[in-house]
């Protein structure tokens, strides 16, 4: 526990053997409860979370390829029926290695004092950010988030970090069925948290980079903006809450 919060990590991972041991053993111990969801692998990403010597992890195993999205909801529900109390944070952490398990503490904090919903890391708020971020994602990174800032009417700083921790009472908020499933699910998922009224906050995470392979592509923009765009147009034809 943290700040006396349940604290829950979610690793949602595809094709990810040799890196979700390392993910798994860098987890603070703090945590309570470790989900990874293997999104239909075919490397036994599975099983080498299951070897892993840790009570505390919980495999679950799509069939068929769902996205990143999904295996991030997945997780969610199983996460909540883990008994808790509303200001538990069910974090979010890659099976790649890119989330520092140093920055944790930070980005749970203000769900366990209830001063918001939702933490949201923000890698260009940490110094030499611009120095660590390989500039095609810095720019892209930067471009992305002030369309979703526009489209939303609240200022997001990184709105591609995947980084974050969803308050319990957060999630039970959301129709978790219409989030979308792929590349894109943290745009779509600022807009529902900020047309539920949840409050959303931007801690500085550090950026890391342990190699060079982007499962996000410029195939994926398109999709992206056009999230954002739907965001925009939900905003002003629909009422919060």
């Amino acid at each position: 526990m943290l700040d006396g919060a349940r604290v829950i990590v979610v690793v949602p991972a595809f094709r990810e053997r040799a890196r979700i041991a390392r993910v798994i053993e860098a987890i603070p111990a703090e945590v309570d409860s470790i989900i990874v969801v293997d999104d239909a692998s075919d490397d036994d990403t599975a099983h080498a979370a299951r070897a892993v010597a840790d009570a505390r992890v919980i495999v679950v195993r799509h069939e068929h390829n769902r996205g990143v999205g999904a295996a991030i909801v997945t997780g969610y529900r199983r996460a909540n029926e883990i008994a808790g109390s509303p200001r538990d944070a069910f974090v979010v952490m890659a099976g790649d290695g890119q989330m520092d398990p140093r920055d944790l503490p930070t980005l749970v904090a203000p769900i366990a004092r209830g001063d918001a919903g939702y933490a949201k890391g923000d890698r260009f708020a940490w110094p030499g950010a611009l120095r660590t971020i390989p500039r095609t994602r810095y720019i892209g990174g930067r471009v992305l988030s002030a369309l979703t800032s526009a489209a939303l009417a609240v200022r997001i700083r990184d709105s591609q970090c995947g980084y974050t921790a969803l308050s319990r009472e957060a999630c039970a908020r959301l129709d978790l069925d219409a989030l979308w499933p792929r590349f894109g699910y943290p745009n779509d998922l600022l807009a529902m948290l900020v047309r539920a009224g949840i409050d959303v906050v931007e801690v500085p995470i550090r950026p890391v980079y342990p190699h060079t392979k982007n499962k996000l592509g410029a195939r994926h923009v398109p999709i992206i903006v056009s999230l954002v765009a739907r965001a925009a147009l939900r905003r002003v034809f629909t009422p919060k809450g």
